[in-house]
Formats: C-alpha cells, sequence, structure tokens
C-alpha cells in the first residue's frame, strides 16, 4: 500500500514541477514580447526612450496590481531581447530557466560564448540564484575553458565527450583552510564539506569512498578520493598533494588508474580518469610531464579563495591568441 501511496506522491511531485515550468515560460515569452515590442517602437523611431517612463507610469495607473514593469524592468526586457533575437540556439534556453537567473546572466557576462554556457548550465544543474552568482564570481567559465584547452590527448580519445567535465582550478573558499595546510587536512575539508565540494565539480560526479582501498599484489593502496561520473561512465580518482606540481606524483596516480581498470570497472564503464590537484603548478612543467603519458589524466590547481576574474581573462585571452598563431 505505501508503495502506491509514493506513486501518488511522485505524480504530484512532477504535475507540480510541469506546473512551474510551464508558468516560467509563459512569463519569460510575455518578457520576451515586451522587449520585442519596445525594441521595434523605438528602432523604427516611432518611440523615443522617454515614452518608456510612460509606459511604465500607464501601467502602475491602470493596473496597480501589475508589479515588475517599472522602466527599469522595461528596459531589461529590451536588453535581454535584443540580445539574443539572433541566438537561435539560446532563444529556447532562456525559457528553460528563471528570470531571476537570466537576468544575473544578462548583467554578469560579456561574450555570446559565455551567456551560452551557464544559460546551459542552468538548465543542466538546476543552480539557484546563490549558486549561479557564486559560480560567475569564481569564473567558473574560464576556468573551464581552460581545463577544456589542457585535457590531454589521451584522455581527449577515451573521452571525447570530456569537455566541460573538468577545470583546470577548482575553488575551495568553503573550507576556511590556513594557508599552510596538509593534504589530510584539505581531504578531511572535503569530505566533510561533501555537497559543497560536488557543486564544485558539477553534479555529475557521484562520491563513492575516500581513502579507496586497492589491493595488488600483497600491498594495499589508498586512493584520497574516488567518485564516479555519470555523463562519462567512468571512475575518477583524486589525488589530493598540498604542495606544488612534482612530475613524479603522476606515477602513483597512473598506477592507481591501471589498478582501478584492472581489478574495479564493470565492463561496461569507460577507463578510469586521473585528477592529480595540486596547491599550485608551473603550466610548462606539466605539459611536459604529461606530454608522453599514456594515461587519462589532468593536473589542476586548487584555490581557496574566490581568484580574481581579471587575471583568468586574461589568461584565457592569452590561450586564444597562442591558439590564433598555432
Amino acid at each position: 500500500m505505501n508503495n502506491q501511496f509514493a506513486d501518488i506522491v511522485k505524480l504530484i511531485k512532477q504535475s507540480r514541477e510541469q506546473a512551474i515550468r510551464l508558468v516560467n515560460k509563459t512569463l519569460i515569452d510575455l518578457y520576451w514580447n515586451i522587449g520585442q515590442h519596445v525594441h521595434t517602437k523605438i528602432e523604427s523611431a516611432e518611440w523615443g526612450d522617454s515614452v518608456v517612463e510612460e509606459l511604465a507610469r500607464y501601467i502602475q495607473e491602470t493596473e496597480p496590481n501589475l508589479k515588475g514593469f517599472s522602466d527599469k524592468n522595461l528596459w531589461r526586457m529590451k536588453q535581454f531581447y535584443e540580445s539574443y533575437k539572433n541566438e537561435p540556439k539560446l532563444s529556447p534556453l532562456v525559457r528553460e530557466i528563471t528570470w531571476t537567473n537570466n537576468l544575473i546572466i544578462l548583467s554578469r557576462t560579456k561574450t555570446t560564448e559565455e551567456k551560452a554556457f551557464y544559460l546551459n548550465l542552468c538548465k543542466q544543474e538546476s543552480y539557484s540564484k546563490r549558486e549561479l552568482e557564486r559560480q560567475i564570481s569564481a569564473g567558473l567559465f574560464e576556468r573551464t575553458m581552460l581545463g577544456n584547452a589542457k585535457l590531454s590527448p589521451v584522455l581527449r580519445e577515451l573521452h571525447p565527450n570530456a569537455l566541460n567535465s573538468f577545470k583546470d582550478s577548482y575553488i575551495f573558499d568553503f573550507l576556511n583552510l590556513p594557508t599552510t595546510h596538509s593534504e589530510s587536512e584539505l581531504q578531511q575539508g572535503l569530505v566533510q564539506q561533501l555537497k559543497k565540494f560536488v557543486l564544485e565539480l558539477g553534479k555529475d560526479f557521484l562520491f563513492v569512498a575516500e581513502e579507496y582501498q586497492l589491493q595488488v599484489g600483497n600491498s594495499d593502496f589508498y586512493i584520497d578520493l574516488l567518485f564516479y561520473h555519470r555523463g562519462l561512465q567512468c571512475l575518477v580518482a583524486f589525488e589530493l598533494k598540498a604542495d606544488k606540481f612534482k612530475p613524479e606524483y603522476l606515477g602513483q596516480l597512473n598506477f592507481y588508474l591501471e589498478a582501478l581498470d584492472r581489478d574495479v570497472k564493470k565492463e561496461h564503464e569507460n577507463p578510469s580518469i586521473g585528477i592529480l590537484l595540486c596547491k599550485d603548478k608551473d603550466s610548462e612543467v606539466v605539459e611536459y610531464a604529461l606530454s608522453r603519458s599514456l594515461s587519462p589524466t589532468m593536473v589542476a590547481e586548487y584555490k581557496t579563495q574566490l581568484p580574481d576574474k581579471q587575471v583568468l581573462q586574461q589568461k584565457l585571452h592569452e590561450l586564444f591568441e597562442q591558439n590564433k598563431k598555432d
């Protein structure tokens, strides 16, 4: 009987979610149409800028119960329409996220690529306003684009869908770690703040275990943190280093990946991926170290404070310029 009740509750929740999505889409359609109307009138010189203020006053006077149609908001609707009217791939996406998140993306992103990134992410991850603002402040777009560019050839070959799955750097500002800390303190902090850690990684990551035991021969070995990635359908091993990257660290991680693939990975799963998380790294040293690696590994750094977005944007700009030359 309880199972039958659970089915009814499931139906109620599904219907409620569908209703919320429909209401949201209808609301976004309204704002889009208002923005289009205002844009068209101003572009055709039928309206001057002052007419928008008159329209806002008219709505307030004739329909005082209608909220959210101030002149400021009407201009936002115009900007909203103008930003996406020539983007057929993005205009459907804006109707699948909340108006609040649309406004955040509209005001805090610069390029079409960046807007597309956060629109897709909001749809996939169902970000709240607070989560979205944090990710933009933490330079998630820049860090992910840099991460895409630094995926090793082996990782790209074995996991062609790995784009946007990993980052060049991870932000652990929620840990409140001292400047000098041990790998054990880092690991314990991440496990204790697992929900925030997964949010930083991406919601496709499922936590498997800490200090995951591997037995090879007569010896026991332990992976710091083991996850499973639903999208890539593979195990992801994280090794933590509370100092600067050293090439010899890769040997240990590659050994773990070999053991995982031989003894733990299921037949239908893809080859395991290794992420070496270091406090700091020299990109040229990392490039040399990975150039002959046959394992799908990635070296990333972690920060305990929000990054300077301008620095990240400059790194991304330099990367794009280098790719043009190549």
